[in-house]
């Protein structure tokens, strides 16, 4: 690793990959990942991409009304058209990268239909598309001869300098600082903030920490979705997902007696947005005295199911559970985030040079509510619009030489005590799940906010476990903060 970059890339799921593979081929790039490549809310996407691919049965105005709807017309109708307009050429994109998404017999691209969608328009690789993407984008980006790739690496820290950014990072249990004229974040969610999540081990806010400690704007961090479908059964924090598509495909959504539900709640039924479905159940549960819930998808022919379903097949046959026969356990979770760094239509934040895309961004494609399988879409968008920004600022304004690199902060300090984090979970998951509890606003925000000043001011030895816990208690006061001020969602 050199001491300093042209362009430093913090993530490696879809939003940093594809950065890194747009940018101008003289351009300088560190993509730094947390943990393993592989390791990334990208890889554990299962569904698809939504795109409008096939202008005779679809189109731009369809999409653009799905999205709107699904966020209940508090999206950015600038970024949706964007979105909408602009993403089926990056799925070209990835297809011509060798992406194998699933193909007719006729060599068309298969597409299916998934909730809150008036058109099957999201194309996929079997039930784990988000992994083919991430695998085939590792790939490509190793290829480039300007762009450098390193693994276990956790910044901990950004200071913006006259002509760009230092970066401190946690690599390998050494404490390193690498300079950059530009900084992309693309660090993902912040599920594990929640007890029980869909998301990978690492994500718990980092990128959304550091750009608030850097004084960028950060902007409807509480609208947070609650995926309807996490299987139930396992009591890990990390609950597996049961794709959106296996409703698509015709799975219906049982109570405890068997019973379909989802009709006396909305007329879309199994198939209305996730947070409508997510609610649906809650308030189901509340009525029967129970959290037994069911996904059934029995009634499809069992080759189907294993074939279009061969990843979340073989997870619930390790949790002693044939969903061609038996019913699939499953429950509300946190599952996606469409709050976080405010960007523009340029994927550019506040802080001048410092760019953001994915998950951890607050684009307003989204709205009060995710559209299923626009968050690849939005990832693969705005962080190819990220790229082009700053190659052409590089293009046209050269690379800044930067000021002096402030001093590495020092690593030793108190040991971090223990359950922080797990105290944090329960405050969120218990405050501000599916159904809020506004009354317990007030009181959340103020121990979220004694945590948070304690592990900013309190000298503690900079390891992972601080770093992580320091991330989850920002973002957690953020969204508690928003909600005690009755900002709207």
């Amino acid at each position: 690793m050199k001491n300093k970059y042209d362009i430093v890339i913090i993530g490696s799921g879809v939003a940093g990959l594809y950065a890194a593979l747009n940018l101008d081929e003289d351009i300088s790039a560190l993509v730094l990942s947390k943990r393993e490549l592989t390791l990334s809310n990208s890889s554990l996407a299962q569904g698809g991409v939504a795109a409008v691919l096939d202008k005779n049965h679809d189109n731009y105005k369809l999409h653009i009304a799905d999205t709107l709807i699904a966020g209940k017309f508090k999206n950015n109708l600038s970024a949706v058209e964007k979105l909408v307009t602009e993403g089926p050429s990056d799925v070209m994109r990835l297809k011509e990268i060798g992406v194998e998404f699933d193909t007719e017999t006729s060599g068309e691209l298969s597409k299916t239909l998934e909730a809150g969608h008036s058109r099957n328009r999201i194309v996929h690789h079997k039930d784990s598309t988000g992994k083919a993407i991430v695998d085939t984008l590792i790939e490509a980006v190793r290829k480039k001869p300007n762009i450098e790739i390193v693994e276990n690496a956790l910044v901990y820290a950004i200071d913006k300098v006259e002509g760009g950014f230092y970066l401190d990072i946690l690599l390998d249990g050494e404490n390193v600082q690498v300079g950059a004229c530009y900084t992309l974040i693309a660090t993902g969610g912040i599920g594990r903030i929640y007890k029980y999540t869909t998301n990978s081990a690492i994500a718990t806010g980092d990128g959304i920490a550091l750009a608030h400690m850097l004084g960028a704007k950060i902007s409807h961090l509480s609208r947070i979705q609650f995926h309807p479908t996490a299987f139930a059964a396992a009591k890990n924090r990390e609950r597996f997902l049961i794709s959106e598509a296996v409703r698509g495909e015709g799975a219906v959504y049982l109570n405890c007696n068997g019973e379909r539900f989802a009709f006396d709640y909305d007329p879309r039924g199994e198939l209305a947005p996730r947070d409508v479905v997510s609610n649906a159940v809650i308030r189901e549960s509340i009525k029967t005295g129970s959290e037994d819930f069911f996904l059934d998808i029995t009634h499809k022919d069992a080759e189907f199911i294993k074939s279009r379903f061969p990843m979340i097949y073989a997870r619930c046959l390790e949790e002693g559970v044939d969903m061609t026969v038996d019913k699939i356990p499953v429950f509300p979770c946190q599952h996606y985030l469409m709050g976080g760094i405010s960007v523009g239509l340029n994927a550019q934040t506040t802080v001048e040079g410092l760019y953001a895309a994915g998950e951890c961004t607050h684009t307003g494609v989204h709205g009060a509510n995710r559209l299923a399988s626009n968050s690849l879409l939005e990832a693969l968008v705005y962080s190819r619009t990220a790229a082009e920004n700053m190659s052409g600022k590089i293009r046209k304004f050269g690379r800044a030489e930067l000021s002096a690199a402030p001093k590495l902060r020092n690593p030793e300090g108190k040991p971090l005590h223990a359950g922080i984090r797990t105290e944090i979970r329960e405050i969120m998951q218990d405050t501000y799940f599916v159904l809020p509890k506004p009354e317990k606003y007030r009181e959340s925000f103020a121990r979220v906010d004694a945590i948070v000043n304690d592990l900013v001011t309190g000298n503690y030895e900079l390891t992972p476990d601080y770093v992580e816990a320091r991330s989850t208690a920002i973002c957690a006061g953020i969204i508690l903060d928003e909600l005690r001020e009755g900002i709207n969602l």
